[in-house]
């Protein structure tokens, strides 16, 4: 018995060109790459082709609202290497992709040039390219259908009429710029895949965010209300924040309520966790009786964005077990055997005022669509920020889904994933949608690993789809770093968090007041923590980081090279202890370098290699260094310098470098 061997098919289309390893392209095309609103977004591919004809390449974009391509010329780099780019002015969803053929006017313009060079007759070679140039006059109209055919009819003469003006003609580069409009491309390669950008708001890309619990905001004694958050805006605007974050502002369970330092057993009065979501007062969509009504609620909205901040809300897809959800759809939660309900569980840990959602009920799309009309409710209410805790227990598949469908209606929204988790867990999560991560840079404290962990998120393929955003503490972290370093380690991780990362966030008064102080020995958890019981804090104190915070913020908002993740550098130092590193923007008008002494307890120094040539700077002139943290300035010359840095003072030095214009004596002439 034979088999017949089967035929291989023709190809849908005789193209000759090669399109592969298109750059930015996540995971196969499967997810979209992130930019923010006047960004631009930089395409490479490997094109190349059979033989030795010339290649002509354009990258086509477009957004979703609009089926038709707009295009831009690619440009040939090196070893078959081509690179293209497009603006994105606008928020939303856009498309790319990229088309090559093989250019025979540009092969039949290279191979000319090098028969007259070889002084070969080239009559018949100025007819083919007439002929070419006829074809495109066929393909154009008006006036350049008109100039292209008399283009042609130059070519077209007798072999004794051909001199050098008729080879300038054929050579004309406006001839070329005219072609490249009306190219042949019946036979184009398309790259098989339309890839996608997420284009968001500029908030998305650069911001300080500030949280604060509201219940904390009231008078001593007193539970606070957002009439009481409304009042500390004046104090977060003064500071230079853009985002306000509020922990869930919900009901909170009655069963099961922790007490305070996360006791089991709650006391009266204790008002229990904000993430315990849910009692007879309502749910997801209720808010906390003692802490306003929801018009109170958009008042404090309203007001905080006449500051320019945004408020950002807490959404935790968790319930306390006397949410209303438990009864209208108990098919939404496990039961166990003795009829019990599931209670949220990490063991040994124990969480009994939590209940986590069932995602694999059978009534798991009724879930979904409830999940995401919490976020729709409070988007009528005006909020486009929001935080949300532990995404990653959550199915990607409903993530993915429900960004999608809430961006594709709401392209501000901005989302801020939770994901302090396993590092292909926190990309696969920052790829389904999130706007912003979490991520661990809490726990990046020496040299080696701050250059290690930052060299791999500001650089493709993470800084593609994953945006970092920076937080020294939390509610639930107080690092052993905070913890034993005294406030100048508050300060050291203040300044590498506003200048290692375009956006980034604090925990509020704890961090300003310097709050380091364990619930028990090799805790991160806070003694006394916010997360169980209502805080009074006295912002009055000579510890307070105000001041610092306020400078910082401005000094971010002063200077675009803080305000993008890319361009960051590291740079030797001969001090372990010293950390350098450069920020700065494409055109190298605003240059920042900082130099940190990241030990709280001893001053430091050393030698810091500047490579000052790629900031445009002369090594040989004398240039000035602007410290911005105290508005001093300083000549530096060279590119070895010498630093010393007392934590006990500033631990760190935010350097504008400022090129030599004139005179050393003229510090206005720098620029």
């Amino acid at each position: 018995m034979t088999l017949e061997k089967e035929g291989n098919p023709f190809p849908q289309k005789n193209g000759r060109v090669v399109i592969e390893k298109v750059v930015p392209e996540i995971d196969a095309g499967h997810y979209a790459l992130k930019r923010t609103v006047g960004e631009r977004v930089l395409v490479e591919a490997d094109i190349f082709t059979d033989g030795h004809d010339v290649i002509s390449a354009v990258l086509k974009f477009r957004t979703h609202k609009n089926p038709f391509w707009s295009e831009t010329p690619m440009e040939f780099l090196a070893n078959d290497r081509w690179r293209g780019e497009f603006s994105i002015p606008e928020m939303g969803v856009y498309f790319y992709t990229i088309e090559a053929w093989i250019d025979h006017f540009k092969s039949w313009r290279r191979d000319l040039k090098k028969r007259l060079d070889a002084k070969q007759d080239v009559s018949v070679d100025l007819l083919v390219g007439a002929e070419l140039i006829e074809a495109a006059a066929g393909r154009a109209n008006g006036a350049d259908a008109e100039q292209l055919a008399s283009r042609t009819k130059e070519l077209r003469v007798e072999k004794s009429a051909i001199n050098n003006s008729v080879f300038e003609r054929a050579l004309d580069p406006q001839l070329v710029d005219l072609m490249a409009r009306y190219p042949d491309r019946r036979l184009a390669t398309a790259y098989e895949k339309e890839l996608r950008v997420t284009v968001d708001p500029a908030l998305a890309r650069f911001g300080a965010w500030y949280e604060l619990f509201p219940r904390s905001t009231g008078e001593a004694g007193k539970h606070g209300t957002f009439k009481d958050c409304e009042a500390q805006l004046p104090r977060i605007a003064e500071m230079r924040f853009d985002v306000l974050y509020l922990p869930p502002i919900h009901p909170i369970g009655k069963s099961f309520r922790k007490g305070k330092n996360n006791n089991p057993v709650c006391q009266p009065g204790e008002p229990g966790s904000p993430w315990a979501i849910g009692s007879s007062e309502g749910g997801h969509k209720a808010i906390h009786p003692e802490l306003g009504s929801l018009e109170d609620f958009k008042r404090l909205v309203d007001a905080a964005r006449g500051r320019k901040i945004e408020v950002a809300l807490d959404i935790a897809f968790q319930c306390a077990p006397d949410h209303p959800y438990i009864k209208e759809h108990p098919e939404w939660f496990l039961s166990r055997p003795d009829g019990s309900i599931q209670y949220a569980e990490n063991p040994p840990k124990k969480y009994e005022d939590i209940v986590p959602f069932n995602f694999e009920c059978d009534d798991w799309r009724g879930l979904w669509n409830e999940l995401k009309s919490i976020f729709e409710f409070w988007i009528e209410q005006g909020v486009k920020v929001f935080r949300v805790d532990n995404p990653h227990t959550k199915p990607f598949a409903f993530w993915e889904w429900c960004i999608g469908e809430l961006k594709h209606a709401n392209p501000e929204l901005i989302f801020l994933a939770e994901a302090f988790t396993r590092p292909k867990m926190m990309y696969r999560v920052a790829k389904l949608g999130f706007t912003q991560s979490y991520n661990y840079f809490p726990w990046r404290n020496t040299k080696p690993e701050l250059v290690e962990y930052f060299t791999e998120i500001t650089r493709p393929p993470v800084s593609d789809f994953m945006r970092y955003n920076l937080w020294p503490n939390t509610p639930d972290i107080l690092t052993q770093f905070l913890q034993s370093g005294g406030r100048e380690a508050f300060v050291i991780r203040a300044i590498l968090a506003a200048t290692l990362g375009a956006t980034y966030g604090i925990y509020g008064p704890a961090f300003e007041l310097c709050e380091n102080t364990p619930r028990e020995p090799d805790s991160e958890e806070y003694l006394n923590s916010e997360k169980y019981e209502i805080r009074q804090w006295n912002l009055d104190t000579p510890e307070n980081l105000s001041g610092l915070m306020t400078r910082l913020n401005q000094i971010r908002r002063d200077n675009p090279a803080l305000q993008f993740n890319n361009g960051l550098k590291f740079h030797a130092t001969d001090n372990d202890q010293i950390l350098a590193y450069t920020k700065a923007t494409e055109d190298k008008s605003d240059v920042i370098l900082v130099v940190i002494n990241l030990n709280p307890h001893y001053t430091h120094s050393g030698w810091l290699d500047l490579p000052l040539e790629e900031f445009d700077i002369d090594p040989g002139r004398t240039f000035q260094m602007h410290d911005l943290l105290t508005d001093t300035r300083f000549f530096w010359s060279g590119r070895r310098s010498y630093v010393e840095l007392n934590p006990h003072k500033m631990p760190a030095h935010i350097l504008r470098l400022r090129r030599y214009a004139r005179t050393e004596h003229e510090f206005d002439y720098f620029l």
